[in-house]
């Protein structure tokens, strides 16, 4: 397999342009593929600096370009070496632009305007760390989704991942030995969603963890009969009280917050008041 060079060239932080990427080489088995990243190119003097970097590592050119100045000075020097290269938002911005009827403007760095959206998101990390572990309980009504499960199903990662998405997120380990506080059943505002996994590959996660903190890898924390016991304490809990539960044992992070957001939205969709209003014709 021949190796590709990949360059990722924006006029912001390149965080799209890197998920984009990601996203696609993640349909192909382990691509030989090197990545060179560009970010902030605002000026056709920038760009020509780059440009000798292209010629050493011929390849793919994904960018973002507002500028259109500098756009044109980039499509022109890679026709020139004979490089292909894709606008990666150019297909979307023109259906959108088709369907809502209007031109979209050329804004730099536009997904990073520090709007009402930003400082929303920057709460949410804030009290997602807040509330990690099981810390805070008494302000656990604040926020929008509570997760719980035993050690080690991946509360915490979740929890920062879901509140990068803008969602005030507390999390509580489940102890057989240790009750959760009354609170956690009383609570009204927050989705509680319950983490579960497979005891045999929660098993190997915590050894790996011990192994990872130079501890003792034969303790009660992966003994197999404990470990199939605080499984079923915590599925007995979600059931009792009606939680909704994801089963994490063969979905990344991501994935298991997506099924969170989407089990949000149906909570939102459900409680929405009806529209009012004339019935159509």
């Amino acid at each position: 397999m021949a190796r590709l060079h990949l360059h990722l060239l924006s006029d912001s932080t390149g965080e799209t342009l890197e998920m984009i990427a990601k996203a696609a080489l993640a349909q192909f088995d382990d691509p030989d593929v090197t990545r060179h990243f560009w970010p902030m190119v605002r000026s056709k003097q920038h760009l020509d600096r780059i440009m000798e970097e292209f010629k050493a590592n011929p390849g793919l050119v994904l960018f973002t370009l507002a500028n259109p100045e500098v756009r044109a000075r980039l499509e022109e020097r890679c026709r020139a070496l004979g490089l292909p290269h894709v606008a990666a938002l150019d297909v979307v911005t023109h259906a959108l632009e088709d369907r809502l009827g209007q031109e979209a403007h050329a804004r730099t760095g536009a997904r990073h305007v520090m709007d009402e959206a930003y400082f929303n998101r920057v709460d949410a990390i804030q009290f997602t760390i807040a509330h990690d572990d099981g810390v805070g309980w008494d302000n656990w009504e604040a926020a929008d989704i509570v997760l719980a499960g035993v050690s080690r199903t991946s509360k915490t990662p979740t929890s920062i991942y879901l509140a990068n998405r803008g969602f005030k997120v507390a999390n509580i380990p489940l102890v057989v030995e240790s009750p959760p506080p009354p609170s956690l059943f009383e609570l009204r505002h927050p989705l509680v969603v319950g983490l579960t996994t497979a005891p045999k590959r929660l098993i190997q996660i915590r050894r790996n963890r011990l192994l990872a903190l130079n501890e003792k890898t034969e303790t009660s924390y992966v003994d197999e009969e404990k470990v199939e016991k605080e499984v079923a304490f915590a599925r007995r809990m979600f059931a009792d009280n009606g939680w909704p539960v994801i089963d994490v044992t063969r979905r990344s992070i991501e994935e298991t917050a997506a099924a969170v957001i989407k089990l949000h939205q149906e909570r939102e969709a459900r409680e929405r008041p009806p529209r009012v209003g004339p019935k159509p014709i």
